[in-house]
């Protein structure tokens, strides 16, 4: 009997080992050495153990004793993090035993934050929102904004995306040079962001599009109102310089005045202003001895071109030759 205690007790079954990291965390970092502790607490030695991952055998260490077996690693890739187990085994133990799995976090510093906002101008008064972001970085991360080296908001830890903060411009010292810093687990590496600073924006300034509206508005006016001049304005300026009316005043002879029985008395033409293309004038025919009546013919004359108004009280007709620039030369009773 007492054989057979001492034979079972020189022959214990292993019992289940267990693996942990001998740093005491799983978060690591790429190129990180780390050692992974496998042992079991109690069973026959000597014992074999045996580091797999993902079910491929990585490494085994024979121990002569309990003490736990360490396995050195380095956190090259991706695949280096995970999953590890470890198996344990004694001459008496059959198929080994196995460990819990474990497996590593990779943790990536986090890399420069932008400070960013929707504008860069402001007004007095108005409302702005600030964003700040690290596009790498092992999650979660925590943000705080500044004004220059004074802290302006709490810490904002966030999961995902940005954090935001909103601030209200009250005077002229609020568009100073604001700043954010980020970090996340690895609380050396925190990171600040470049300074941002914000522009008053001027009140009564029209924006570019509006002046250049504006512009091709009156130039289009301008363009209409040219080609308006020579289809209303100036037919109408040219029939009212081109009515004519009988003279209130005429040139008559004089009766001391001996002159041929057929001469023609002519009146002068005004000179011909340069903003003007009509002249007015008149031509009347003196009585003659015979007592005949006198004979009133008168002309409205422009360019060339002669336009009649005559109230005829006899026989006979005055002609007029030559061009308004030159003035009468000549004119003839009929």
């Amino acid at each position: 009997m007492v054989f057979l205690m001492i034979l079972l007790f020189s022959y214990q079954m292993l019992s289940n080992p267990r693996l942990k990291p001998v740093q005491g965390t799983l978060n690591v970092v790429m190129n990180q050495n780390v050692t992974l502790s496998c042992n079991s607490d109690s069973g026959s030695p000597p014992v074999r153990y045996t580091l797999f991952k993902r079910n491929q055998k990585v490494s085994t260490l024979n121990r002569p004793d309990l003490t736990p077996s360490l396995f050195n690693l380095t956190i090259n890739s991706a695949s280096d993090l995970g999953e590890y187990k470890c198996k344990a085994e004694n001459n008496n133990t059959s198929g080994g035993k196995y460990s819990n799995s474990l497996s590593f976090t990779l943790l990536e510093p986090i890399s420069k934050p932008v400070l960013s906002s929707p504008t860069s101008q402001a007004k007095k008064g108005q409302n702005v929102t600030l964003s700040c972001l690290s596009e790498n970085g092992s999650l979660p991360i925590t943000y705080i904004f500044f004004k220059g080296t004074q802290s302006i908001s709490s810490q904002v830890m966030m999961q995902k995306g940005a954090a935001e903060i909103v601030l209200l411009i009250n005077s002229s010292s609020d568009f100073g040079t604001y700043k954010c810093r980020a970090e996340n687990v690895f609380r050396r590496n925190a990171k600040y962001s470049d300074g941002f600073n914000f522009t008053l924006a001027e009140e009564r300034r029209l924006s570019q599009p509006l002046i250049i509206s504006l512009g091709l508005i009156l130039l289009l006016f301008a363009i209409g109102l040219a080609l308006a001049i020579p289809f209303f304005l100036i037919p109408s300026y040219k029939a009212k310089k081109f009515k004519c009316t009988r003279p209130s005043t005429g040139f008559t002879s004089t009766p001391n005045v001996e002159e041929p029985e057929d001469e023609v008395i002519y009146s002068e033409i005004a000179p011909v202003k340069p903003e003007e293309e009509y002249i007015n004038f008149s031509v009347i025919r003196r009585e003659d001895e015979k007592g005949e009546n006198l004979k009133l013919q008168y002309w409205c004359f422009a360019g060339g071109r002669q336009g009649l108004s005559s109230s005829s009280y006899n026989t006979g007709i005055a002609y007029f030759y030559g061009d308004s620039s030159e003035g009468v030369k000549k004119a003839n009773p009929k």
